[in-house]
């Protein structure tokens, strides 16, 4: 063979594979804008045909608007404080409990409802409906909050309710009393009114959700069960609107959280003989543990972004994006590990990408002389959808890689099912719906709820459990929760009560309606 015409060979060659690598290229990138162009997963069951009902419209006087605010600013002042699953204020709670009686009379009155107090402190409310045949759903919500001292550096004492420039300041306006005082407000209005559910419900009120509901949701959870009861849906807090928080995004998103993340708290134990610090070994005990713990921080858990639900939550937030975002997140397929990348950056929204890993506290040493004879620290991890328990405590032992190191799970779960966002889920759809009849121009998705919630507790009694409160969030306010200056403006508290309002009759229907693609019409 000639030189040339191997030369030619080779360039044919190459001619071919540079050519079919244009066209692969050419052909994704067509696929991807035509994706960017058409997807829109947010029509859904807006435009079909739903079942008619008679919705009973809520108009909030002056008088009524003074009566809510105050009820609510008294719930605020009650410090239903858990310190830690064995102290809790109990005192408060009886207050609470008396409180609520007061505030929702028609509530505690009414022939349809029935209430309980369940482990003393929590409250459990049956609303009787017309037609048994359908399956009743579940509004949870929770009593009592973490603690908060003024000298934390709060603007007003954090139980007085302080009123500044339309918003209400206290611990718990929005974890968890306004969803509390907004459920039962609502349901006070509405029999009121005279309305009689034709779909009963239940309500549940927790008091010790944050100290992981062990008394409180799971005795509700063990009554219910005992009875034999099983629920369309759970709806409890987790997620709200967010405004302005998710960077490039056109205009507000209500996110739905459709699961929770797992947990799991480790204790890492090391072990040694004790001396004088005089005559120091080549290793103490601290020593060995923080070169375990800098291991787990510098080794994260591996990425996982594309292979949980917060895909979804992108692709239906896609088109509310501008161009190149949108081209992006319309194509995860194509790009989820770009995006992965860009979300790991910044610790909040590093939470969706991965099983997050802190290094919560760190035990060691008696004396500045004396070399310790044990070091412990605890690691929390909040874990991934798409990871299990077991395999995040496999990558811990791998990446520790330290016999003298001992490892022991405090306590921990996996992660929550992920529950039903199609046009079939009744829990979802309804929930959707209310939104947008209150929102029109906010985009629902569905999300991660990355903190966890007694919702947890019931997945035994539902396969949809869904964390959402229409509270509307701009930057800042995700750090108000649990932080300082806790607060909830007057309008989103009359919100709230609108939306359950309205929530309660929309469930009143039958069952959903035929998807629009499937609705010929001439």
């Amino acid at each position: 063979m000639t030189d040339s015409g191997l030369k030619f060979k080779i360039f044919k060659f190459f001619k071919i594979l540079i050519s079919s690598f244009a066209f692969t290229v050419l052909l994704l990138f067509t696929i991807a804008s035509l994706r960017s162009i058409s997807l829109d997963v947010n029509v859904g069951l807006q435009l079909a045909h739903w079942e008619k009902t008679k919705n009973i419209s809520l108009v909030i006087d002056h008088h009524q608007r003074e009566e809510l605010l105050a009820n609510f600013k008294e719930a605020i002042r009650i410090p239903t404080v858990s310190f830690s699953e064995t102290e809790i204020n109990t005192t408060a709670l009886l207050e609470f409990d008396s409180f609520l009686r007061k505030a929702f009379p028609t509530v505690f009155s009414s022939s349809l409802v029935h209430h309980e107090l369940v482990a003393n402190y929590s409250h459990l409310f049956r609303v009787q409906g017309s037609q048994p045949n359908l399956v009743p759903y579940l509004l949870l919500a929770h009593i009592d909050v973490v603690p908060a001292s003024e000298s934390d550096g709060w603007d007003v004492p954090p139980f007085s309710a302080e009123e500044i420039d339309g918003f209400i300041y206290g611990r718990g306006t929005i974890d968890d009393k306004g969803p509390v005082m907004g459920i039962l407000q609502a349901l006070e209005y509405l029999l009121r009114k005279g309305y009689a559910p034709r779909r009963g419900f239940y309500i549940s009120l927790g008091h010790d959700e944050e100290v992981y509901g062990y008394k409180g949701a799971m005795n509700v959870v063990r009554v219910l069960m005992q009875r034999g009861v099983q629920l369309s849906f759970v709806l409890d807090e987790g997620l709200a609107v967010l405004d302005g928080v998710i960077s490039g995004l056109e205009g507000p998103a209500a996110l739905i959280g459709v699961t929770e993340k797992g947990q799991v708290t480790i204790k890492l134990t090391v072990s040694t003989v004790t001396g004088h610090s005089s005559m120091p070994p080549s290793e103490t005990s601290i020593g060995i543990l923080s070169a375990a713990v800098k291991r787990l921080e510098e080794n994260p858990m591996p990425r996982l972004f594309g292979h949980g639900p917060e895909r979804e939550t992108f692709e239906h937030l896609a088109h509310k994006f501008g161009f190149p975002l949108k081209f992006i997140m319309s194509n995860l397929w194509l790009f989820s590990s770009l995006i992965g990348r860009v979300l790991e950056r910044k610790p909040h929204t590093n939470a969706l990408v991965r099983t997050t890993t802190a290094v919560t506290m760190f035990n060691a040493g008696v004396k500045t002389n004396v070399i310790p004879s044990l070091a412990e620290a605890y690691v929390n991890l909040r874990i991934h959808p798409a990871q299990s328990l077991q395999e995040v405590l496999d990558l811990i032992q791998s990446t520790v890689g330290d016999q003298r190191v001992k490892i022991e799970v405090v306590q921990g779960f996996d992660p929550l099912p992920v529950s039903s966002t199609d046009e079939k889920s009744f829990g979802f759809q309804i929930i959707k719906k209310t939104v947008l009849d209150m929102f029109p121009t906010v985009t629902v998705a569905p999300g991660i709820t990355v903190a966890n919630t007694d919702s947890r507790h019931f997945k035994d009694l539902t396969s949809d459990i869904y964390r959402f409160a229409p509270v509307w969030l701009k930057p800042g306010d995700p750090q108000r929760i649990h932080g300082i200056n806790e607060r909830i403006s007057k309008k989103i508290y009359e919100e709230l009560i609108v939306f359950y309002f309205n929530l309660i009759q929309n469930c009143d229907i039958q069952k959903l309606p035929d998807p629009h693609s499937s609705v010929h019409e001439l």
